[in-house]
């Protein structure tokens, strides 16, 4: 059996895995997320921490994890978790939509003039690297205790093996990395006064890392098995699914959204703030568009607004009529924006109320306005040219059939729907642990696409009146991006 561990925003998920990759467990725990100031986004590392030995012990009661053979992780990208010299962790870490350091990109871009063509990638708030030269700021007297940078799933790493580790995937993220050649790039760590020393070491998806510690195998029943790099959660997401050749896509409809796709070696569009990444396999890279908020856009709702369940409110939505042509319509920026505005500033948006308005247009609102923000990623990595034929959807928002058929109309592409989508990041995470036992067996044996639950072809008429729809979102936020 194989191991695959997913640190996310909102919970850490545990699975075991059999030897013919087949779900054998699942384990979650909860994770809430800090906002102490505006823009800001936080979580105590040792929650994780708490989460992962949580999920362990109850997993070790019910099965018996002698047979495990090796462990994958993924997590959250961009997170910057600092340690000092004694290994203590110096403050909560800043996550992927965290907004607070605008001013520390354009620094960082003013000193690395050549930043983008090493990155692949605009600078932004989200990012690790400016992160850090915020805390300099801001935080002198802890900047200067900074002894070693983590990567969120980096730091439960570092517990279960002892190795301060990270993947090309992950590394990718920071901004610290040159993505084409795969290495870490010394004058922007310099920028941000750091230096190697500070990184942890870069390692393939599939290489061993290091090996569990003997105290931990022996609190979680497991032999001292390998640890493999891993991916960041996009691209472990993607591996779940068997996306590993050039052309191959998927949406991650999870608390951000995600277009992934893997491209034609290294490729790039930073002007729009289109991701390019190393993938979680030798010599391979993707490019993403990224929503910061996509179904916590759903949640939000349910939870401020409708005062309902997300089942609750889909379940009325699909037995409405929804008039689609004078519905209201919802702009997504809840967290700011990433592709194609790059703004921290944007805000959410309800448009076009009126006395007919109800509660499932306003649900249906929410769902168009963040398959609408999809769209716009789309097209930005469209203009690399690397583009889809089909697209899987994955993550919790991907249980909808209804947001998968509104996805495939606004979309004008087919949008397929895996048995295996609701596992996402931890099951590419076990299967990476797989191909690092095994590393002679056929890649497409290890990384298959899953048996297909459900097609949806896009509707002509269904298009047609999004596309009028579109360009009022579109508008709407060029109109209001001054008022932000």
């Amino acid at each position: 059996m194989y191991l695959g561990i997913d640190l996310g925003t909102s919970g850490l998920k545990v699975i075991l895995m059999n030897s013919e990759g087949e779900l054998v467990a699942s384990m979650t725990q909860a994770l809430t997320v800090s906002r102490p100031a505006p823009l800001w986004s936080e979580q105590d590392p040792t929650h994780w921490w708490q989460a992962l030995d949580d999920c362990m012990l109850k997993l070790s009661k019910d099965y018996d994890l002698t047979h495990l053979r090796a462990m994958g992780l993924s997590g959250q990208m961009h997170g910057a978790t600092l340690l000092d010299s004694a290994d203590n962790v110096l403050r909560p870490a800043m996550l992927w939509n965290d907004g607070r350091c605008e001013d520390q990109c354009i620094e960082l871009e003013e000193v690395v003039p050549n930043s983008r063509d090493i990155t692949g990638n605009i600078i932004m708030p989200g990012f690790t690297a400016p992160k850090l030269l915020w805390v300099k700021k801001h935080e002198p007297e802890l900047f200067s205790k900074v002894a070693k940078v983590l990567l969120p799933k980096d730091y439960l790493r570092f517990l279960i093996t002892g190795e301060f580790a990270t993947d090309m995937s992950d590394a990718a993220g920071t901004c610290w990395l040159d993505v084409e050649k795969r290495d870490w790039h010394d004058a922007l760590l310099s920028a941000c006064s750091l230096q190697r020393s500070h990184m942890p070491e870069l390692f393939e998806g599939n290489q061993v890392s290091g090996y569990v510690k003997p105290d931990i195998a022996a609190r979680w029943g497991i032999s001292t098995i390998p640890v493999v790099a891993g991916a960041g959660d996009n691209a472990a997401g993607a591996l779940g699914i068997g996306l590993i050749n050039p052309g191959q896509a998927m949406i991650s409809l999870g608390t951000s959204g995600v277009y992934f796709i893997v491209s034609n070696g290294f490729e790039s569009n930073p002007e729009q703030a289109v991701h390019s990444f190393c993938h979680a396999l030798p010599k391979r890279w993707h490019l993403m568009s990224v929503l910061l908020s996509a179904a916590s856009c759903l949640q939000w709702f349910a939870d401020n607004i409708a005062r309902q369940s997300v089942s609750s409110l889909l379940e009325q939505l699909e037995h409405s009529k929804v008039e689609k042509s004078s519905a209201p319509i919802f702009l997504p920026y809840l967290s700011g924006e990433r592709t194609p505005h790059n703004n921290p500033h944007a805000k959410g948006n309800f448009f076009g109320l009126s006395h007919s308005t109800d509660l499932a247009s306003l649900t249906y609102a929410v769902l168009e306005g963040v398959s609408f923000a999809f769209a716009d990623g789309v097209e930005a990595v469209n203009q690399c040219g690397v583009t889809a034929q089909e697209i899987t959807v994955i993550g919790g928002g991907a249980r909808s059939a209804y947001w998968r058929q509104m996805l495939a109309d606004i979309l004008g592409t087919k949008v397929v729907f895996s048995e295996d989508g609701v596992v996402g990041p931890a099951l590419g995470a076990a299967r990476l642990a797989q191909l690092a036992i095994n590393p002679n067996k056929e890649i497409e044996l290890i990384f298959p696409t899953p048996k297909l639950a459900q097609v949806h072809q896009p509707s002509i008429d269904n298009t047609a009146i999004y596309q009028s729809r579109r360009k009022t979102f579109q508008a709407l936020y060029k109109n209001l991006k001054s008022l932000f």
